[in-house]
């Protein structure tokens, strides 16, 4: 680069700068002074800025957003009074949820950023476990799909029927797959920065402890991000080794490209982001970013990698199948406790509206499971029958639900019951009653196999003795719901 071209890309930045304080209040730049020196504190001196890199996930989401700008700011406003600034490293998880105007969003962020061209910015995607430049015209991969669809339905099928509904763990194993590798990737990062509060931390925490305990991999109990990469380190590069045949263990790609190990910090600015509760800036977001606000990722109360539309139709589904009652019942009980919730903790009323407006009212659940098997169909390549096999969970621990599962969804298989057990004991049976299985739960006989020889890990709550699960159940669906309330808000 000359020098007279570094001299105008520097005016040019420094104009991208001062556009975008133009859209922060006198309290948000006052938050970026405390973040430039926090980073400066991590990095061990204004020094040593030039050589320290940050980790940043770009998911969508409006806290992902407002992250990147402070990051940018940040960035940007120590290189205009430094002969240098400090890398930064943004990476974007792909999967079967991540909608093409999503990746419009994240285009028109990184353009308003000026980041494209900036060598001391990298953008990354990761679609099926291969990390690629960031490129909003490519859609998620063929073997990318069939991985998220896949991976969610064994997750989802690891669970016992009359477990408190768990659908979404292999979005937790994802994300810390995500993590693990972006960290690592060529020259490594220093530390992460994330706005995860730390109520939100330990969610994540405890997800993916849980998903991992499914696949029968162990976590220790403690910390938040502050311990993630050390609790990474010890779960290792393949977390869905025990269920893959060894035509699907393949390591991530481009092999040879990642650290095998470096020391990686957490930079939490969750405290740093104004008035969290009270709105949004809206301006930085419509007219500077050119963000479409309407499609910011929204997620549902008890995980966050899964839609509030898909899990409320999920507990309709499991009220209507398992529980006797009406798909209404299920849905509108969804609805009703994470509603009541956010009105309990006087949250904005653009909130609430939003989740009024999410849900439909009584009238529109019909609607809205239409549009919720939809959704399932086109993102996740799931339908109903494959949604309600999940929801039962008929394979694990020998087949022990199995009957059940029959008998009340699908009685005309009953006399193939003795072809069923043996085709998940491995023994050869009729194409008719392997295409069966297939269809029936969307997962090829050879997964189902390692599904029937699994058993089922005791949860947290079950280990500990003398605790009533009922209450436990009770609490967990109290904090789902605080979620709920807390990311609306954000939203």
């Amino acid at each position: 680069m000359s020098a007279i071209h570094e001299q105008a890309m520097t005016h040019v930045y420094q104009q991208i700068l001062q556009r975008l304080l133009g859209f922060y209040s006198r309290a948000e730049r006052t938050a970026l002074q405390l973040l430039i020196q926090r980073l400066i504190v991590a990095a061990g001196g204004i020094d040593r800025i030039g050589d320290y890199r940050v980790l940043t996930v770009q998911n969508g989401s409006r806290e992902s957003f407002y992250v990147l700008t402070a990051l940018r700011a940040a960035q940007l406003s120590i290189a205009g009074r430094h002969p240098v600034t400090f890398d930064l490293r943004v990476a974007t998880p792909r999967m079967s949820e991540t909608t093409q105007s999503t990746l419009e969003n994240i285009h028109h962020c990184y353009s308003a950023l000026f980041v494209y061209d900036d060598p001391r910015v990298e953008l990354l995607m990761a679609d099926n476990r291969e990390v690629l430049p960031f490129n909003h015209n490519q859609p998620l991969s063929v073997a990318g799909h069939e991985a998220c669809r896949t991976d969610m339905l064994v997750l989802g099928h690891l669970r016992s029927a009359d477990s408190p509904l768990e659908v979404g763990d292999d979005g937790y194993l994802a994300m810390a797959e995500l993590y693990w590798h972006m960290a690592r990737w060529e020259s490594g990062v220093d530390s992460l920065v994330s706005s995860d509060t730390p109520r939100q931390q330990k969610q994540f925490m405890s997800g993916l402890r849980r998903a991992s305990r499914k696949i029968g991999l162990a976590m220790d109990h403690n910390g938040g991000f502050d311990s993630l990469f050390a609790q990474l380190d010890t779960l290792g590069s393949d977390l869905y080794q025990a269920f893959r045949s060894q035509d699907h263990l393949y390591a991530w790609k481009p092999e040879g490209h990642f650290e095998a190990c470096r020391r990686v910090g957490h930079i939490g600015i969750d405290d740093l982001l104004v008035d969290r509760l009270e709105g949004t800036n809206w301006p930085l977001f419509n007219e500077f970013l050119r963000v479409q606000t309407e499609n910011l990722v929204v997620s549902a109360p008890e995980n966050e990698y899964v839609s509030p539309l898909l899990s409320a139709h999920l507990h309709g589904l499991q009220a209507c199948y398992l529980q006797g009652r009406s798909y209404e019942d299920g849905y509108g009980d969804y609805v009703q406790r994470a509603v009541m919730i956010m009105h309990r903790k006087q949250l904005p009323e653009h909130a609430c509206q939003q989740a009024r407006e999410l849900f439909g009212t009584p009238s529109a659940i019909p609607e809205r499971r239409a549009q919720a098997a939809i959704e399932a169909q086109k993102k996740l390549g799931l339908n109903e029958a494959q949604l309600v096999c999940m929801l039962f969970a008929p394979f694990v621990e020998n087949g022990a639900g199995l009957e059940h599962f029959l008998r009340c969804c699908h009685p005309g298989m009953l006399v193939a019951l003795p072809d069923l057990h043996k085709a998940m004991q491995g023994a050869s049976v009729t194409d008719q009653v392997e295409q069966w299985m297939v269809d029936v739960s969307g997962l090829p006989i050879g997964l189902l196999t390692k599904l029937y020889q699994a058993r089922i890990a005791l949860s947290e709550q079950d280990a500990v003795s003398g605790v009533d699960a009922q209450a436990v159940d009770t609490e967990e669906a109290g904090q789902g719901a605080d979620e709920l309330c807390e990311r609306s808000a954000r939203h």
